[in-house]
């Protein structure tokens, strides 16, 4: 009988030294998701820029080949990125390099920084005469410390 007078139950202390150790946990986990997240989207940046870069060098690849005719000083490349998707016609049949401009996983959107080849390279305007290469519109920095737009 004289333990069932007892009562069971956490202390004052033991309730604070729990939510101590509770707050210390979750304010590790929240930095160490944010880096989680900003990797991820660097990863899906990168594969984006490669898919880009894939379209852009197959069309200039057929280009090369005289599959269909291009416009003069366009050097064989794209005149925008909307051409990669909807395709040129060779020969009565549409050939297409990309399925669909991805997204910008840095901005959101699918405006990209286009450069032509006649562009200096370090330049963030687009004289429009093609597209020789693309990058991000995101001013942010990436985990490395270079710049997502230089990559």
């Amino acid at each position: 009988m004289a333990n069932a007078n007892k009562q069971r139950g956490l202390t004052l202390i033991e309730l604070i030294i729990a939510t101590t150790i509770l707050l210390i946990l979750s304010g590790m986990a929240v930095p160490l998701a944010r880096v989680t997240i900003k990797r991820q989207r660097e990863k899906e940046l990168r594969a984006a820029l490669w898919q880009l870069r894939d379209g852009i060098d197959r069309y200039n690849d057929a280009a090369s080949q005289n599959k269909f005719q291009t416009k003069v000083g366009s050097e064989g490349y794209p005149p925008d990125l909307e051409t990669l998707v909807n395709g040129v016609d060779v020969a009565g049949k549409k050939l297409k390099f990309m399925r669909r401009i991805p997204i910008d996983p840095m901005t959101g959107g699918i405006e990209w920084g286009l450069r032509s080849m006649q562009d200096d390279p370090t330049s963030d305007s687009w004289d429009g005469n093609n597209v020789f290469d693309v990058y991000t519109k995101s001013t942010g920095t990436a985990l490395d410390g270079t710049k997502y737009k230089d990559w």
